[in-house]
């Protein structure tokens, strides 16, 4: 039988706040949820899937208010995220911000899956719940939705700051709600729709955040690492785990595959046929996780193309060049000096 994985401690803060602003007995929730009270008090501690859901099923049923989801999104904070909320805090930009989301969301808990695609010139961010219960579904991708939103805003420093549109699964309920869907988000909505989604601007992705701290960012990004290797194993979060400890390893210049399998305590052979049967190869990965530290250390370092080089695992920079050129159509030094050039081209917008 499927289970629901875990929540961490951080993640249910959220809505006891918001209930207990609203005067909900959450004392009755955590029973009826069989969550030790104490447990709120550690923010390591997580508790399984089905007792958050248990429990915020419970707050509903006090409640009985329809817009529980998206009222409960105004008590966001960077600690309700984990550590991730800290590490998108650090970084330069809000795309820059929501590309941390894949690798750590799974620090905050298994309440969903989120993926990002390309629509148009546009980026659309889905969330899908893995919460089967329908009434605590909904409102789970309300806050969802909306926690992300107030949090960019918020980062952006940009009360204003709205996505293109925003996409619900579900129906919406009264037609009077519409309303305050609107105030909050500011922007056109869809209900009924395949999957819950924010669509954003590539403008919007190039929006500034408040308090960027590149060397701050990658140490949060290193504790992060070590956490995520400590989570269970299942086939669900392999790839993701694979991404994790290459780059983990990559920081170091190490990029053997079978130290990859060691550190997830598989076979290398097993390694590699768990992600053949997702169509996917250690290669391909390890070319992925090169590129993005690649960029990073270009835009946000001073280190030289040979350090960049040896710490990406290439027995020489002659090979991190043909690679880099081969991924991007640019020599690592062409790429530097655009983002250069673009940083340069903003400052003077400012």
């Amino acid at each position: 039988m499927k289970t629901l994985g875990f929540a961490s401690i951080p993640a249910v803060r959220q809505y006891v706040r918001f209930a207990q602003d609203q005067q909900l007995d959450v004392a009755a929730a955590l029973l009826a949820a069989q969550i030790d009270p104490d447990l709120l008090k550690q923010t390591e501690a997580r508790i399984s899937g089905e007792q958050f859901q248990a429990f915020i099923h419970h707050l509903l049923q006090q409640s009985g208010d329809p817009l529980f989801g998206l009222k409960s999104s105004e008590y966001v904070q960077p600690g309700s995220y984990s550590v991730l909320g800290y590490i998108v805090m650090s970084c330069a930009t809000l795309g820059e911000a929501i590309e941390r989301i894949l690798p750590y969301e799974k620090l905050v808990g298994d309440m969903g899956i989120t993926t990002l695609e390309p629509e148009g010139d546009c980026i659309l961010v889905r969330w899908h719940c893995a919460y089967p219960q329908p009434q605590v579904r909904a409102q789970m991708i309300d806050n969802v939705l909306a926690s992300w939103v107030t949090y960019a805003r918020w980062l952006c420093h940009d009360p204003g700051a709205t996505p293109i549109e925003i996409r619900f699964e579900h129906s919406l309920r009264q037609p009077e709600h519409r309303a305050h869907y609107e105030r909050l988000f500011g922007c056109p909505l869809k209900f009924d729709q395949p999957q819950s989604a924010i669509l954003i601007s590539p403008e919007h992705m190039e929006l500034p955040l408040r308090q960027p701290d590149q060397a701050l960012r990658r140490t949060l990004e290193d504790h992060a690492q070590s956490q995520i290797l400590t989570l269970a194993d299942t086939d669900a979060n392999l790839v993701i785990r694979v991404r994790n400890t290459i780059r983990h390893l990559l920081r170091a210049g190490v990029s053997n595959m079978d130290l990859v399998a060691e550190k997830l305590h598989i076979t290398p052979r097993t390694l590699q046929r768990r992600l053949k049967q997702q169509g996917l190869s250690y290669q391909q990965l390890r070319d992925e996780i090169r590129l993005e530290l690649a960029e990073d250390y270009l835009l946000n370092t001073n280190l030289s193309i040979a350090e960049i080089a040896t710490l990406l695992g290439f027995a020489e920079p002659r090979s991190f060049h043909r690679s880099f050129k081969g991924w991007t159509g640019l020599t690592p030094g062409d790429y530097r000096s655009s983002g250069a050039t673009q940083l340069q081209k903003s400052a003077g917008q400012k």
